[in-house]
């Protein structure tokens, strides 16, 4: 029976989607070799001082898996890699380099000649720290097939012992990446691994079509919008071995309940970020279904109605084709655009603030309800404070603030702030937000959007 490679980049997954503390990263390792991927993959150097303490005793502590971890893309820093995995039991060198003439040409200034020098001068060069080196052609899927032929073979003269094809743009159908690799297994005698992605919600045909045409290795992370998840591929390929004469060392038995830890360990620790006011802490992948959208939001003091639910769920999905999770945070900004979006009944007309440090903050607002002008003056603890207590007067009550929360949205002396106001009225929660390059008025039209909300669902329009 073939042997089939399975890498895990959970780490790396989740580390570019956000910052993982120390303990988070230890969480994913452990759980990672326990379940019976074959390597771990580490994401690149980005502070030596602080990834190599780090690396080292990820390295020392892993029993069964390679550890792997890129190069980079200058020669002289191929010691600094190869110093942060020494420890392990089975280190493994990553020449990563991009192979598509748009990639090459565009982001690395590279023709593809020069590329094929740099390869061959990266292998060399991560050869003489480590008998086990891996290309990884980024882009690959892009590229001409006679092209990655050729660089292939270069680096398997410089000393490299395994190869991965990537689909980053992709772009990849199961058909494609078949043809693909049984091209390569047939002109290049050396292991071929392959990275699809699932960005056309095909990442387990894709990797299946791709083993049935030789494919030694996949690569698969726990969670991530594209890619091919760990739990699922086993679940396939353990239906297909039979027929395919293949065997792998992920333990499906026990699979699904180690990542679910895994995800406890991860997905729940606390950050700043993902937590409310109130200590709460929520995360929501990819995998997350509607019922756990709900769940979360009425945690969160909102009641989503199944309309809403839909609504904001799908508005979560569009997020996380960027990113890797959602937290607290940036679920209520969701709830606030995406649920209960209600005719206007108070609109903004105008409004004038008075503010420095020696005098009291003073806001004059001006609404509109239907032909009738409103307006408010108050003062107020800064200028926001003051703003609010208008719109009160204008509107003649008082809503408890349950949360007032400001982010920049974009840099630069222009950026958008967007802001959201959670107003509470007879126990349920209501949230609006506001964008403009004002902070001032993005937070008047956030507390405007939560009270139109109000007064539609509590009949007062």
């Amino acid at each position: 029976m073939k042997q089939i490679r399975v890498s895990d980049q959970s780490l790396r997954s989740l580390a570019e989607n956000g910052s993982l503390l120390f303990r988070e990263k230890t969480a994913i390792v452990a759980s990672v070799d326990n379940f019976g991927a074959d390597a771990i993959e580490l994401p690149p150097i980005n502070n030596y001082k602080e990834d190599e303490v780090v690396y080292k005793t990820i390295s020392s502590a892993v029993e069964n898996c390679e550890i792997c971890l890129p190069v980079g893309f200058d020669e002289a820093k191929v010691g600094e890699a190869f110093e942060c995995i020494k420890n392990a039991k089975k280190p493994c060198l990553q020449v990563e380099v991009p192979v598509s003439t748009v990639t090459m040409e565009y982001t690395y200034h590279l023709k593809a000649d020069k590329m094929l020098k740099k390869v061959e001068s990266l292998c060399k060069e991560a050869a003489k720290y480590c008998k086990n080196v891996e290309l990884v052609a980024l882009d690959a899927t892009r590229a001409e097939i006679p092209y990655l032929v050729e660089l292939i073979g270069v680096a398997k003269a410089a000393g490299a012992a395994a190869a991965t094809v990537c689909d980053d743009a992709g772009i990849m159908t199961p058909k494609g990446f078949e043809k693909i690799v049984g091209e390569l297994k047939e002109k290049c005698n050396i292991p071929i691994y392959v990275k699809v992605s699932n960005a056309l919600n095909m990442a387990n045909a894709t990797a299946l079509y791709a083993i049935e045409a030789g494919a030694d290795g996949i690569k698969t992370a726990v969670s991530g919008k594209n890619e091919l998840k760990t739990a699922e591929i086993a679940q396939v390929l353990d239906a297909e071995k039979e027929r395919l004469g293949i065997a792998f060392n992920l333990k499906t038995s026990e699979l699904k309940s180690d990542i679910k830890e895994l995800k406890k360990a991860v997905l729940k620790t606390e950050k700043p970020e993902d937590t409310t006011s109130d200590g709460l802490n929520i995360l929501l992948d990819s995998e997350s279904t509607v019922a756990d959208v709900e769940k979360a939001a009425e945690a969160l003091g909102y009641e989503l109605s199944p309309e809403d639910g839909e609504k904001v769920y799908k508005a979560l999905v569009r997020v996380l084709q960027k990113k890797t999770v959602i937290g607290a945070k940036e679920l209520e900004a969701i709830v606030a655009s995406s649920a209960s979006q209600v005719p206007s009944t108070y609109h903004l007309e105008s409004y004038n603030i008075s503010s420095s440090n020696i005098t009291t903050s003073m806001a004059n607002v001006i609404l509109t309800k239907g032909d009738t002008k409103l307006t408010g003056i108050a003062t107020g603890d800064g200028p926001i404070d003051a703003a609010f207590f208008a719109i009160e007067q204008c509107v003649g009550y008082h809503y408890e603030l349950d949360a007032f929360e400001i982010q920049a949205v974009t840099e630069g002396k222009e950026a958008l702030g967007s802001t959201v106001v959670r107003l509470r009225s007879e126990g349920k929660l209501y949230s609006g937000t506001g964008l403009s390059t004002d902070i001032v008025g993005a937070s008047i039209r956030a507390y405007i959007n939560a009270l139109n909300k109000i007064v539609y669902e509590e009949g007062l329009a």
